[in-house]
This record gives structure tokens, sequence and C-alpha cells, in this order.
């Protein structure tokens, strides 16, 4: 099985940064693209930021020029650091990943449980 694990989320004040991580683990034979995802009270689930294994990256235009994600191969990991948060950055945070447990078989897609950013005005 696969596992995803986040890690980083918290209570900050408007103008401040936090860095979430988000681990893979288990029987993995290649990770293809890593994301990030968010979902605020009484909203869609929203993609907020994609990496390749090319790399090549993309962001939600709300949180371009503010948010970075990067990963690092060697540790199946993937990281959000978030500067200059906004209230309406407040939203559960989840990792998405598309991996493929073995060669010659179809990748699915693994969510993580989620961690909170709560960011206070």
């Amino acid at each position: 099985q696969v596992q995803l694990v986040e890690s980083g989320g918290g209570l900050v004040q408007a103008g401040e940064s936090l860095r979430l991580s988000c681990a893979a683990s288990g029987s993995i034979f290649s990770i293809n693209a890593m994301a990030w995802y968010r979902q605020a009270p009484g909203k869609q689930r929203e993609l907020v930021a994609t990496i390749t294994s090319g790399p090549s990256t993309n962001y939600a235009d709300s949180v371009k020029g503010r948010f970075t994600i990067s990963r690092d191969y060697a540790k199946g990991t993937v990281y959000l650091q978030m500067n200059s948060l906004k209230p309406e950055d407040t939203a559960v945070y989840y990792c998405n990943a598309v991996i493929k447990m073995s060669w010659g078989t179809m990748p699915n897609n693994y969510w993580g449980q989620g961690t909170q950013v709560t960011v206070s005005s």
C-alpha cells in the first residue's frame, strides 16, 4: 500500500509563512505528478499547485507569487512554501500524488489525510 503523510499546518497571522510537507511511503515504483489541494469550509476542494516529474510547476492564480511547490525526488516528498498568507488561505490542505506501485501497472491517485492551515487577520 501507499501512504501520503502531511505535516506543517498550523495557526498563523496574516502576512506570515508556513511550509507544508508531504512524504510518500510504501510500495512505490515511481511517482509522477504531485500536487497540493485545499478545501475551505463550505467550499469545493480546489487545486493549489502541481509539480510534475519534469519538473514543471503550475499554480492557482490566487497563490501565484506567494506559494512555491517543490519536491525531493530521493525522499518522495513534496513541499509547499506559503508566504504572505491571507485569511482567505484558511483551509484544510491535502497532498495528492500519482504513483505507480510496480513496473507495467497503471498509476493510481493517492491522497493524504489533510492538514489544517488557519490564517488570522
